[in-house]
């Protein structure tokens, strides 16, 4: 996750769905460039991706994992840093241009900029529009908040993180996540 600026008032949110441009959101009604990715953000989001991905082609439990891919939530546009889609999701929707629900398992990577409400109100955000898991990846305090309906779970330094309702049975040192 990072901060964004407003660049269109004039987009409506279907829009948005028929061709969501690169690097924006649709929130609030307005359309907004995500702003603000650094070396650290993407280096993070690539680890997220690789591990999930080798774990998902290892453990066989199928799907697809994304970077920076568009979903709709129930009432915005988003683009979240890694996604995960199970393999009855994928058959489902297949792979449309833009996924009508959240994903079941999305991290968003905090920046130092972000405000901790927006952070916490888009990881509900995902849950109540279909997903079930939400990673909040903090790298600077290198802590990651895993968020689900029924719980959240603080992992810091030191410690192994683990998912909790989606692509079941994957763990990674925090460390080794954020290196």
């Amino acid at each position: 996750m990072i901060t964004s600026t407003v660049i269109s008032k004039e987009y409506s949110l279907e829009d948005w769905m028929l061709n969501p441009p690169d690097n924006t959101e649709w929130v609030d009604g307005e359309l907004v460039k995500k702003n603000g990715v650094t070396l650290k953000h993407s280096r993070i989001q690539g680890n997220v991706y690789f591990y999930w991905r080798s774990y998902k082609n290892s453990s066989g439990q199928g799907g697809e994992v994304y970077t920076e891919v568009p979903c709709r939530t129930n009432k915005q546009g988003r683009y979240p840093d890694v996604a995960y889609l199970t393999a009855e999701l994928l058959n489902q929707f297949g792979e449309p241009a833009v996924l009508p629900q959240s994903f079941p398992l999305i991290a968003e990577i905090v920046s130092p900029t972000d405000i901790a409400e927006d952070v916490i109100a888009k990881s509900q955000e995902y849950l109540q529009s279909g997903g079930e898991e939400v990673w909040l990846v903090f790298p600077d305090n290198r802590w990651i908040i895993v968020v689900t309906k029924n719980q959240r779970l603080v992992f810091v330094s030191g410690e192994v993180v683990s998912t909790q309702t989606v692509l079941q049975g994957f763990s990674v040192a925090v460390d080794e996540l954020l290196a």
